[in-house]
């Protein structure tokens, strides 16, 4: 049973935002701008499933997935309307995965990132060097040795 009205749920559900999320795309920045990453662009709308960071000389976009929207395995399901949050959460990872698919046809290099990863120092690092090999950084502009 939800503590508050289906009314009140559904305004603060409402005000939950797509872009620049603090555990999301904003910690995403830091930890690209500490590690000398730069040549991005932000919430690309022109693309397939509006990236959150794109590399245009790169080719290739990088998604900061929040855990409980993509249906993570970190979060468990809502404990009301589960067949609501259940269809909510595969209809996302179908969504994720045509979009992806999609944008790997174009010749883009699709990256996604999950939310709970970049809680842990050893998997930004992995995630760093992915974004790295992809890139080529070693003549990409936007990189510092």
């Amino acid at each position: 049973m939800d503590r508050v009205t289906a009314k009140a749920r559904s305004r603060i559900m409402s005000l939950v935002k797509s872009r620049n999320g603090k555990t999301t795309e904003r910690r995403f920045r830091a930890i690209l701008a500490a590690s000398g990453v730069s040549g991005w662009q932000m919430n690309c709308s022109n693309l397939p499933g509006k990236p959150d960071f794109v590399f245009w000389d790169g080719r290739l976009v990088i998604f900061v997935d929040g855990c409980f929207w993509h249906g993570c395995a970190c979060k468990r399901l809502s404990k009301t309307r589960k067949s609501f949050w259940s269809g909510k959460l595969k209809a996302n990872q179908a969504r994720d995965r045509r979009v992806s698919i999609q944008l790997r046809n174009e010749g883009w290099s699709v990256v996604r990132v999950k939310e709970c990863e970049l809680k842990s120092e050893p998997t930004r690092a992995r995630i760093l060097r992915k974004i790295k090999k992809r890139l080529q950084m070693d003549s990409h502009p936007g990189f510092a040795a």
